[in-house]
This record gives C-alpha cells, structure tokens and sequence, in this order.
C-alpha cells in the first residue's frame, strides 16, 4: 500500500499553494494550518510533509512556530523541510517537532554540510529532495536550475547512506494533471531500494492508484484537496 503524504506549504504561517514553485501564483486556502491538519488526522492520515517557502526563499528556517503548533497538537509525524541551510535550523526543526527534515538546495550547493546532517542525526531521519525540471536538479524554491542530472544525483546520495528522496517534477506542480508515473518508474528501476517519495501533479485518486501500481511507496499531494479534486473521505478509505 503505498504511503499517503499530504503537504502543507507555508506562506506568513498560511496554508498555501504555488503553481509550478513561481511565488506570484500563490494562493492561501486556510489561515489556519493546524485546522487543516486535524481534518487530514480525522481522516486516518498519519504523516504530514510541511515546507516553509518564507524560509525557501530566505535561506533559514522562518515558520517554526507554526511547525511546533502543527506537532504537539496532532499526531501526525511531520518532515520538515524549505530553508534549512545550516545545522541550527536543522536543530530547531527537530526542537520543533519535526521527526524528519528535508534537505534540497544544500545537498547541491553544500554537498559537505548535507553529509553532516546525515552523520549527526541519522539517514533516517534526513530525506533528500531532488526536484527536477527536464530532469536537472532545480534549487532555491525553483527559481534556479542547476545542470546536475535528477538520478546519478540521487544515487550518489544513495551511495553515501540515503534512503529516502522526494522528488518532484516541478513542470507538473500544482497542474494537476497526473504525476511523471515514468520518471519514477525509471528511478525505481535503477535505485530499487530507495524509498521514493513522488511529488507533484497528483490531481485525483486514480493518480495516487497509477503510482501505487508503478510500485512507488510513497506520495506527496496538496493542491488535488484544497481544490477539491480529492475528497477527505475517499482518503480516508484509501488510508485504511
């Protein structure tokens, strides 16, 4: 079965959503995480993916405060990632009550700090993003494209004790209109054992059902609920 990951991207401590990771096309859809997810906890999901884009953008961690709300008020077991640039924001993600962090734009630009985080903290608890457009790593909320190749970049993480990736296909972000099913079956088939978590064009339930039966283990969609795409409800049973 695989994992069901809703996300909640933050804006000023708003739940919001980007289209294509370009900043003017944000929208807010709730003033109140939190509200959001105890509805996604009410609905038998276990795991929440938070990404503070203030922090994205400033280069350190920015919406702690509303992380820390989101982990002691629910049960939800949170990765955290969008700013982490230095082992403090790291440590104030976990303070926070993150049990994972997600690292991006480090892992390109500070390949040695990223290390750091996995040697000190354990792979377990670090995930690489890898997002990509045409299949090169793009960095800093997206707004750069690097000329780093999507799958040799992520098995020489592999190679270096990672187990987990999110990846997302930025030209299908908030587009809903299917994920990049062969992509990830592509990165499955040379990096059988990583946990790839897929992110980006999930726009209603057959999508998470096409990845399921790719063999993908895990799934991060957001805008296919606020939008109404994908009722709480049919999640819920999905969960179970």
């Amino acid at each position: 079965m695989i994992e069901l990951i809703p996300a909640i991207d933050l804006i000023d401590g708003k739940c919001v959503r980007l289209t294509q990771g370009d900043y003017d096309t944000k929208k807010v859809y709730n003033e109140d995480p939190l509200e959001v997810a105890k509805a996604f906890e009410d609905n038998g999901i276990r795991r929440l993916h938070v990404v503070d884009l203030d922090g994205a953008r400033e280069g350190r961690i920015i919406n702690y405060r509303t992380l820390e709300r989101l982990a002691t008020r629910t049960s939800l077991v949170i990765d955290f990632g969008g700013g982490l640039k230095a082992e403090e924001d790291v440590e104030i993600a976990f303070e926070s009550g993150a049990q994972m962090v997600t690292g991006g734009s480090i892992a390109v630009r500070k390949p040695e700090v990223f290390l750091s985080w996995i040697q000190r903290f354990g792979p377990e608890r670090i995930i690489l993003g890898a997002d990509a457009k045409a299949k090169k790593i793009a960095i800093s909320g997206w707004e750069e494209t690097t000329d780093r190749e999507l799958i040799p970049f992520i098995q020489s993480y592999v190679e270096k004790g990672i187990t987990k990736t999110i990846c997302t296909d930025i030209g299908r972000d908030g587009m809903l209109q299917g994920p990049a099913i062969e992509l990830y079956k592509e990165i499955k088939e040379q990096l059988p054992a990583l946990y790839l978590i897929a992110s980006g064009g999930v726009g209603s339930l057959q999508d998470i059902e096409h990845l399921a039966e790719a063999g993908v283990p895990a799934v991060i969609f957001g805008k296919a609920i606020y939008e109404g795409r994908i009722a709480l409800k049919d999640l819920a049973r999905f969960a179970g």
